[in-house]
């Protein structure tokens, strides 16, 4: 199954008095790249949730955010009386040894690490953060699942018009080929109006075969069957995926570089152009 590298997510959810907000961002990626803004006192929980992605995702830039909200607006200040106490101490031992009194406001005091602090309230626990990030996880994989499959569709339809040109290359490249050897025929006896029949035949094969491209429609042929058979897999494809666009890209090169008719250099050019169409999209595809 196709999934894209392109998603976002969120979730908001209650935990006891805290109001939990889970955001996912993800883009494409050439690897997994991870990315978190957690609340400091959260920091612990990074490397469970980075494993948790690996289980779930291989490419793609990923961001998460966790806002929480523990209802503390209105909750009391404590104030840690004997930390206070300590540092006053500290204080007025310091100014014995300065030349003049060094004026401390209560303000001050109240900024020091530690002194001011709000009355605990029910939490969010750890594990409780870890079940809510797993659901806003699981709608970043379906986020991400919906999307594949509108690429998929959206590379099935370049598939079934490349198909169709290959088609119709192939049933007008005999008369191309045949065309085109009416031609080299009358130049070589306008050149050349003592040459050996049998020598211009041979020059002739030599030329129209250069310009055939049976092999070059056989394996576009085949490298197009490979993209629908790997679109149907269900595990990372995008990298196998961008190695086809660069074998249908050269494919269609030769095919444009030998081309010997105005239909044929239009097919290979429509063909580039659908193949960079699929190649732009499939960079999205994990």
């Amino acid at each position: 199954m196709t999934r894209s590298m392109t998603a976002f997510a969120a979730l908001n959810t209650n935990l006891g008095e805290t109001e939990v907000k889970w955001e996912i961002r993800s883009v494409n990626s050439r690897y997994l790249e991870m990315h978190f803004r957690l609340p400091e006192n959260y920091r612990c929980l990074e490397s469970q949730l980075r494993e948790l992605l690996r289980q779930q995702l291989t490419r793609g830039k990923v961001e998460v955010s966790l806002r929480l909200n523990d209802g503390q607006s209105n909750a009391s200040l404590c104030v840690d009386h004997v930390l206070v106490e300590s540092l006053l101490a500290a204080i007025s031992q310091v100014e014995s040894h300065m030349p003049t009194s060094t004026a401390l406001s209560p303000v001050d005091l109240l900024r020091w690490p530690g002194v001011l602090t709000q009355q605990e309230t029910n939490k969010a626990t750890d594990s409780q953060l870890i079940e809510s990030f797993t659901k806003a996880l699981q709608h970043l994989s379906e986020g991400r699942l919906r999307e594949g499959e509108k690429l998929n569709e959206i590379i099935q339809q370049r598939i079934d018009a490349i198909a169709k040109i290959l088609e119709e290359l192939r049933k007008e490249l005999p008369q191309i080929l045949k065309r085109q050897e009416t031609l080299l025929k009358e130049r070589i006896q306008r050149l050349v109006t003592e040459a050996d029949p049998a020598r211009i035949e041979q020059e002739t094969a030599l030329l129209i075969q250069k310009a055939d491209v049976e092999e070059e429609l056989d394996r576009l042929e085949v490298h197009i069957g490979e993209v629908e058979r790997i679109l149907e897999q269900n595990e990372p494809i995008g990298r196998r995926l961008d190695f086809l666009m660069q074998e249908l890209n050269r494919e269609a090169n030769t095919l444009s570089s030998k081309s010997i008719s105005l239909f044929s250099t239009q097919a290979a050019i429509d063909l580039k152009v659908l193949i960079e169409q699929m190649r732009e999209q499939i960079q999205n595809i994990e």
